[in-house]
């Protein structure tokens, strides 16, 4: 039984370890309003199918708690994939024309989508388009979020945190495959946030590729001090 056809429990529980990362069956029981023992059940289910693993924390002298998160298998069967089919694809061109020729291809449709979504976000507020925007990813399929942040709450890569802003959070990641194999794609993804969002400077606050459970990107106004 894959993701898309697991019981609305099911579907609920990893949707939640999907944006929170790892959590505990207590943690689960009260988000979901289940009883413990109901959600421990749901949890042997998901890990006899190999979609959630659990990591045992050892808390005092007592019986050690689990935290449980989404396995390998369990993320590439939420739909938030294009599937291998582009991938194999672009190791094919890249074999054929090279891996500098499709960076510069990948490069240029990234371009292409800014602009798209430049012209779809319109000409409000930062915060009325980063709003747009972040629409714009959910229709596509990314479980994205967004937020206003006040001076001081986000660390930035630029360690200067002086400034308000917006952070987008993306929780699944559509071309994780690719971004594996060609790693430049994600820096063209803050490009491509920096050209749609126009006037404004984007840092990533947060990086799948690296292990996290989850893409953020910081959004504030160029004219502001970073």
């Amino acid at each position: 039984m894959t993701a898309a056809q697991q019981p609305s429990t099911k579907q609920d529980i990893l949707h939640h370890l999907l944006k929170q990362g790892q959590a505990t069956a207590q943690e689960l029981a009260e988000h979901l309003n289940i009883s413990p023992q109901a959600i421990r059940k749901h949890l042997k289910d998901l890990e006899d199918e190999g979609l959630i693993e659990h990591q045992a924390i050892q808390a005092g002298m007592g019986r050690p708690n689990y935290q449980y998160q989404l396995s390998r298998k369990g993320r590439d069967q939420l739909p938030d994939r294009y599937g291998e089919f582009a991938v194999s694809l672009l190791d094919t061109l890249a074999e054929t024309v090279g891996k500098d020729q499709v960076s510069k291809i990948l490069r240029k449709q990234w371009e292409r989508k800014a602009l798209e979504y430049r012209d779809r976000v319109g000409e409000g507020s930062l915060q009325e388009r980063v709003a747009k925007l972040v629409e714009l990813r959910q229709a596509e399929g990314y479980m994205a979020e967004w937020h206003a942040v006040q001076p001081g709450e986000v660390h930035s890569v630029s360690e200067n945190s002086e400034s308000s802003g917006y952070v987008i959070t993306e929780y699944n990641c559509a071309i994780s495959q690719i971004a594996e194999s060609f790693p430049s794609v994600c820096g063209h993804e803050l490009e491509m946030f920096q050209l749609a969002l126009e006037g404004s400077k984007v840092e990533r606050t947060h990086w799948i590729v690296n292990g996290e459970h989850r893409c953020g990107y910081l959004i504030r106004e160029r004219s502001q001090k970073t």
